[in-house]
C-alpha cells in the first residue's frame, strides 16, 4: 500500500474507532421532496456555512436568512461581527447556491436539470454540467467537499443526471478558484451536500409517473434479455463467466485465430438470441419511479444529537429517437451516406443511502453511503443508402451498459474555539459493465446484374453484412483522504493550512469480434435473420465438411476476427499529493483579501496490459509526471451595505481524463458515435481573471453583473473523422485558446400581500441570468498536433484559427416566473432556457464543424401541499419542453446542411406525489 493510501486508511480507522456513529444524512428518493423544516433542525440552518475557513463578517441584524448545509474543504465561515447574509454574498468567492426551495422550484428530479438553471452553466443530453461553455473536463464534481468519480468511461465527472434532487441538501458552484480545491479547477467547481440530520423521525414514500410525445404508448424496439430487466440488474445471462467456452477462451492467453482454439464452441456459447433478436412492443409504457426515505434521530451525551437517514429509490424510462444520420463527401456536404435510425433506450436508476450524523457541541461528524446503480438498455434498427457504392444497408444493434457507483465517506469537522480542524477520508469504486454488444448488418446492392439484388442478405461478409459482438468491463478503485488545520487570529486575519491525497487505479478491457463466413458461403443463407444466421445448425454445417459434400454446398467455415487485439486491455492510475495554505486578511472594515496558493504533484500513467501468453508489445502507454504552483486571490470590496465588487485572478490546470489518453474505441450511444483515445495528451494551463459587481436589494432579491477571461494552453478538444463510413472521434491537444465575456443575474421577490384577499399570503419571483461567451482558438502554421498513432503533424490538420472552442455557446438564457405561497406549499413556476448555437465536434479534414442547436425551452411546473388524513401530501406537475424543441446536431457550409445526430424529442409530462407519515 501507498504511503498516501496509509494516510487515507488510518485517517478512517481513527476517526471510525473515536466515533463509531459519524455523520451525513442525505436522502436518494426518486424525485421525492426536499427536506421540510422538521426535517432540518433550525440550528442547523442558522449555524455557519462551510465553505473554505474563511472570516466573513456577520451577524443577524440583518437578513436573518436560513443558511443551506454546505460542506466543502477547508472548514467554516467565522462570524467576526457584521451582517450574516446569504452564502452568495458572504463567501469570499463567487459562488451561486441551490438551496433545497430553490431546488425545489425548478421542479427538476435530477440534480442536473436544477445546475442547468444556474447563470453561466448549461447542460448536455448525457447529464453533463458545462460552465461558461467549457466542457466537463474543465468542471470539478464533488460530493460533501470529497471526491466524486464517474461511471461513465468517457467523462472525467459524474454525469450530475444520477442524482435526484431529493439526494441534496444544496448545490455550491464556485466559479472563481481557491486553494483549498483541487487544482482541476477550470470553468469551476459544483460540490453537492446531502441532507443533513433529522429532528423527528419520518417516513417519507414518493412516487411518479411520466411520459413524451415521442415514445409513450406508441411503438418501440427491444429485445428479451432477461425477466429482471425491468430493475436494471442481469439475471446472470450476461455474465461472460456463464459461458464456459468463451471465458476459458479469455483465461487461456491464446489468440483467436490460435490453433486449438474451438471456434465453433465459442460462437455457440455467444448465440443467444434472447441478447440480440430484436422485437417491436406496439404500445411503450408510462415512465415510473417511486422511492422511500425514512430518518430518526436522538439526544446523545450531554449536548449531542444521532441522526440516522435511509433512502432507496427506483426509476425505470423509456426514450424513442428517430434519428437522420448523414455523412457528407466533400466541402459542398454533397451526402455520402443517408440513413434514418430509430431507436428506443429504457433506462433504470436505482439509488440507495445510508447516512449517519453526529453533532457534538460545536463538532459535527458525517458518515455517508451512496450507492448508484445505472443501466441502459438499447435496441435499435436503422437503414440507409451508401452513396458511394449506392448500397442500401439495414443494421440493427442491441446493447446493455450498466454502470455503478459506490461511495463511503467520513467527514469530521472540530471547532476548538478559534482553531478548527477538518478530517476527511473515503472509498470509492465504479464500474462499467458493456457485454454483449452485438451489431448486425444487411445489404442490398440495387443491382439489376445481382440476382439476389434487390434482397437484403448477410453473407457475413464486410462487403455484404456482418456480425459484430463486443464485451467491454472497466472499474475504477478510488482512495482519498485529508486534513485542513483553520485558526482565527483576530478578526481581520484567520488562515488555513490543508493537505489532501487521492489515488485513483483503473483497469479497462474491450474485446470485439468479427464474425465472417469464408468463400463459398452460401448467399441464400444471407436472408436469414440473425438468430437462425448464427443458429447452431449452421454453426456445426459450417464445420461438418461431410455434410456440406452431402448438401452440394461449400466448402466453407465460419471464422472469427478480433479487431481489438492490438489493444484489448489498459490499466491507468493517477495519485495526486497536494499541500496549500490560504489566508483571508481584511485590513479594513470593507475590504477583505482571500489569498492563498496549491501546490500539486502528479503522476498520471496508462499502460497496455498484455492478456495474450505471447505480448505484442504496445506502444500506447502514457506517462505524465508534472508537479505545479496554482495561486489564487479575490478582493472584495463593500461599497456600500448593499453593492460589492469583487477581482480575482488565478491558474490552474485540467489534465486529460483517463478515457481521452487510452487507445481503445468506444461507443457513446448518447451522441450516437464512437470515440478514440489519444496517448499523445498533456495537461492544459488556464490563467483566469474576473471582475464582479453584486448589488443586494434585501429581502433574498439581488442583481450582479460580471465579466471574466481565461487563457488556455494546450486544450484539449474533439475533432471527427471517418473510417469506413462510420464516425469517429478523437482527442488532441490545440496549441492555444482563450475565453472571455459576461454574465448577469437578477432575482427579485415581490409580496403580493396589498393587492389583499387571495393575494395576502403570494409572492411572486422572478430570476433571470444571461451568459456571453466568446472564445477561439489560436493556431499557427509552425503549432504542431500529437495523434497517435500517427507522426506529429501541422496543427492546422486538425484545428482552424479562430474556431470557437467545442461545447461553447455564445448565449446562455435563463428565466423563472414562479407564484408562491408563503403561508403553504403552493408555487406556479413557468422556466424558459435557451441556448445558442455551438460546436460539438471539429469537422473531419475540410469539412465544417459539427454543430448543435440547443434552442429554446419552455417548462411549467406546479406543486401544491396539502393534508390528507393527517398525512402531509405534496402533489407535483411538471410540463417539459413545451416548445418541442428537438435535438440537432448538423453541418453547414451556409448554403447546404447536413444533420450528424438529429431527432425529435418530443413534450413531456409528469405527475408526481409524495406522502409524509
Amino acid at each position: 500500500m501507498s504511503s498516501g493510501k496509509q494516510l487515507s486508511a488510518l485517517l478512517l480507522l481513527s476517526t471510525a474507532l473515536t466515533f463509531p456513529a459519524a455523520a451525513l444524512a442525505q436522502s436518494t428518493g426518486a424525485e421525492g421532496p426536499p427536506p421540510t423544516e422538521e426535517e432540518v433542525p433550525d440550528e442547523e440552518l442558522a449555524q455557519d456555512i462551510d465553505t473554505a475557513n474563511d472570516t466573513v463578517p456577520g451577524d443577524v441584524a440583518q437578513e436573518e436568512e436560513a443558511q443551506p448545509d454546505i460542506s466543502i474543504p477547508g472548514g467554516t465561515i467565522v462570524v467576526t461581527g457584521r451582517r450574516n447574509r446569504d452564502v452568495t454574498r458572504a463567501s469570499p468567492q463567487v459562488v451561486n447556491v441551490l438551496d433545497t426551495a430553490t431546488i425545489a422550484r425548478t421542479g427538476e428530479g435530477d440534480i442536473a436539470g436544477a445546475l442547468g438553471r444556474i447563470t453561466g452553466l448549461s447542460q448536455q443530453g448525457n447529464g453533463l454540467v458545462y460552465v461558461r461553455g467549457l466542457g466537463d473536463r474543465y468542471s470539478l464534481a464533488l460530493l460533501n467537499g470529497l471526491p466524486l468519480p464517474s461511471p461513465q468511461p468517457l467523462s472525467r465527472v459524474v454525469p450530475l443526471d444520477i442524482f435526484p434532487t431529493s439526494v441534496v441538501a444544496s448545490s455550491l458552484v464556485q466559479k472563481t478558484y481557491s486553494a483549498n480545491f483541487p487544482g482541476e479547477f477550470g470553468g469551476g467547481v459544483i460540490n453537492l451536500t446531502t441532507r443533513a440530520i433529522p429532528t423527528e423521525t419520518f417516513l417519507t414514500v414518493s412516487g411518479s409517473i411520466s411520459g413524451d410525445t415521442e415514445t409513450t404508448f406508441g411503438p418501440g424496439y427491444t429485445y428479451f434479455g432477461g425477466d429482471w430487466d425491468w430493475t436494471g440488474f442481469d439475471q446472470g445471462r450476461r455474465n461472460v463467466e456463464n459461458y464456459d467456452a468463451l471465458q476459458g477462451f479469455f483465461d487461456s492467453g491464446a489468440r483467436i485465430n490460435d490453433q486449438g482454439v474451438d471456434t465453433a464452441a465459442i460462437l455457440k456459447d455467444i448465440n443467444d438470441p434472447n441478447l440480440y433478436l430484436v422485437q417491436k412492443i406496439g404500445d411503450l409504457p408510462v415512465n415510473f419511479s417511486t422511492g422511500v426515505t425514512a430518518g430518526t434521530s436522538f439526544d446523545v451525551f450531554s449536548d449531542g444529537m444521532l441522526g440516522i437517514i435511509a433512502t432507496g429509490s427506483i426509476s425505470n424510462k423509456w426514450r424513442n429517437r428517430f434519428i437522420t444520420k448523414q455523412t457528407a463527401a466533400n466541402t459542398d456536404l454533397e451526402l455520402d451516406t443517408d440513413f434514418r435510425e430509430f431507436a428506443t433506450d429504457n433506462r433504470v436508476l436505482v439509488n440507495g443511502m445510508l447516512g449517519f450524523g453526529l453533532e457534538v457541541g460545536e463538532h459535527k461528524f458525517r458518515f455517508t453511503n451512496v450507492y448508484i446503480h445505472d443501466t441502459l438498455k438499447r435496441a435499435a434498427l436503422e437503414e440507409g443508402t451508401d452513396f458511394q457504392d449506392g448500397d442500401s444497408e439495414l443494421n440493427q444493434s442491441t446493447s446493455w451498459f450498466e454502470r455503478q457507483l459506490f461511495n463511503s465517506q467520513f467527514v469530521g469537522e472540530l471547532e476548538f474555539g478559534d482553531l478548527t480542524l477538518d478530517l476527511r477520508g473515503g472509498y470509492a469504486q465504479t464500474k462499467r459493465e458493456a457485454p454483449f454488444e452485438w451489431e448486425f448488418s444487411y445489404v442490398r446492392t440495387n443491382n439489376a446484374n445481382d440476382p439476389f439484388g434487390d434482397i437484403y442478405l448477410n453473407t457475413l461478409d464486410p462487403q455484404r453484412g456482418g456480425a459484430i459482438v463486443a464485451f467491454s468491463d472497466l472499474k475504477e478503485d478510488l482512495w482519498y483522504g485529508g486534513v485542513d488545520v483553520g485558526y482565527v487570529f483576530n478578526d481581520w486575519l484567520n488562515a488555513t493550512v490543508g493537505y489532501a491525497y487521492t489515488d485513483t487505479d483503473r483497469f479497462s478491457t474491450r474485446r470485439e469480434f468479427d464474425i465472417r463466413g469464408t468463400s463459398n458461403f452460401p448467399e441464400y443463407f444471407g436472408v436469414f435473420r440473425p438468430d437462425n444466421l448464427l443458429g447452431d445448425a449452421l454453426i456445426d454445417l459450417a464445420f461438418d465438411r461431410d455434410a456440406q459434400t452431402a448438401a452440394g454446398i461449400g466448402p466453407y467455415e465460419l471464422t472469427i476476427f478480433e479487431t481489438t487485439q492490438a489493444d484489448p486491455a489498459f490499466a491507468a492510475a493517477l495519485e495526486i499529493q497536494a499541500a496549500y495554505v490560504k489566508v483571508n486578511v481584511r485590513p479594513t472594515d470593507r475590504i477583505s483579501l482571500d489569498l492563498g496558493v496549491r501546490y500539486e504533484d502528479a503522476t498520471q500513467t496508462i499502460d497496455p496490459v498484455e492478456v495474450f501468453a505471447e505480448p505484442l508489445g504496445s506502444s500506447s502507454g502514457t506517462l505524465l509526471e508534472n508537479d505545479y504552483f496554482l495561486p489564487g486571490g479575490t478582493l472584495t470590496w463593500e461599497a456600500t451595505d448593499s453593492l460589492q465588487f469583487r477581482a480575482s485572478a488565478s491558474k490552474t490546470i485540467a489534465r486529460p481524463q483517463f478515457r481521452e489518453l487510452i487507445f481503445q474505441t468506444y461507443f457513446d450511444p448518447e451522441t450516437n458515435r464512437q470515440f478514440n483515445g489519444n496517448p499523445s495528451l498533456i495537461d492544459s494551463e488556464l490563467t483566469n481573471y474576473e471582475a464582479r459587481a453584486e448589488y443586494y436589494i434585501g429581502g433574498g432579491s439581488r442583481a450582479s453583473v460580471a465579466g471574466f477571461y481565461k487563457d488556455i494552453t494546450n486544450p484539449i478538444e474533439v475533432f471527427t473523422s471517418f473510417s469506413d463510413n462510420e464516425i469517429i472521434s478523437g482527442f488532441a491537444n490545440a496549441p492555444q485558446a482563450e475565453l472571455f465575456g459576461g454574465e448577469a443575474e437578477f432575482q427579485y421577490n415581490i409580496d403580493l400581500f396589498d393587492l389583499g384577499g387571495w393575494f395576502d399570503s403570494q409572492q411572486l419571483v422572478v430570476v433571470a441570468n444571461y451568459t456571453y461567451t466568446q472564445s477561439e482558438i489560436k493556431v499557427g502554421d509552425g503549432d504542431i498536433a500529437r495523434v497517435f498513432p500517427f507522426a506529429d503533424q501541422p496543427a492546422t490538420n486538425y484545428f482552424d484559427d479562430g474556431v470557437p472552442l467545442t461545447g461553447q455557446s455564445d448565449h446562455l438564457v435563463n428565466l423563472q416566473l414562479g407564484l408562491e405561497d408563503l403561508d403553504r406549499l403552493s408555487q406556479f413556476t413557468v422556466l424558459v432556457k435557451y441556448a445558442s448555437d455551438r460546436v460539438s465536434s471539429r469537422g473531419a479534414g475540410p469539412l465544417p464543424d459539427i454543430i448543435e442547436k440547443p434552442g429554446l425551452q419552455l417548462d411549467f411546473v406546479v406543486r401544491q401541499g396539502f393534508e390528507l388524513a393527517g398525512t402531509e401530501v405534496e402533489m407535483k406537475f411538471e410540463a417539459r419542453n413545451l416548445t418541442g424543441q428537438g435535438h440537432e446536431e448538423f453541418q453547414t457550409n451556409g448554403t447546404n446542411r447536413i444533420d450528424i445526430n438529429s431527432y425529435d424529442v418530443g413534450r413531456s409530462f409528469s405527475l408526481g406525489a409524495s406522502l409524509k407519515f
